[in-house]
């Protein structure tokens, strides 16, 4: 990656962090109630498996979403730099404290390639452009996973998150889709 390319991420990155700090709670709590109903809308079946995540800080939504999709949910364990390992989501009981303030599943760890077996597959990013390029906290740990799947990738992001543009890497995958709190999921 170029210092440039690398520069106009993390000035991106600042910027779109510090807006989110700036949303007053009730928007935030709005907004995560608008994104547990699309969320319980999506068309998903009870035997199908979803990857999901559970927002944390100022992410948009929050846990109520997972409890609207009706079927098997597996939540990122966070390993390090390699892909990201999942487990079942079982509910608030079997979740625990860990880096970044996540809440991480405590439950049987099914490895890096559970995400294969994905029917849908909901990511956290900062950003998504219209085309689908995904701007992350810039950690890599989904850089690593969603080359793995072959589901359906939607971005959760704020409605002013979905830009015309994000800088764009050789590595990084598109997401097919996006879920904002007022437009609900859209396809890109």
């Amino acid at each position: 990656m170029t210092s440039a390319l690398r520069d106009r991420k993390a000035a991106l990155r600042s910027l779109l962090l510090a807006a989110r700090r700036s949303l007053p709670a009730d928007v935030r709590a709005a907004e995560a109630a608008a994104l547990a109903a699309h969320v319980a809308a999506l068309d998903v079946a009870p035997g199908q498996t979803v990857c999901a995540f559970l927002p944390v800080g100022s992410e948009p939504g929050d846990a109520s979403w997972l409890d609207g999709l009706r079927c098997r949910v597996l939540l990122p364990v966070v390993t390090g730099a390699s892909p990201l390992d999942w487990a079942e989501h079982t509910g608030a009981a079997g979740l625990a404290p860990a880096a970044w303030g996540l809440l991480e599943p405590t439950g049987t760890r099914l490895g890096a390639s559970a995400i294969a077996g994905a029917s849908l597959v909901l990511v956290p990013a900062l950003a998504v452009s219209v085309d689908g390029v995904r701007l992350g906290k810039g950690q890599g740990h989904y850089d690593r996973s969603l080359p793995l799947v072959t589901a359906p990738l939607v971005a959760v992001v704020r409605d002013c998150e979905v830009l015309d543009e994000v800088p764009a890497e050789p590595h990084d995958v598109r997401m097919n889709g996006v879920l904002t709190p007022s437009a609900g999921l859209r396809w890109l």
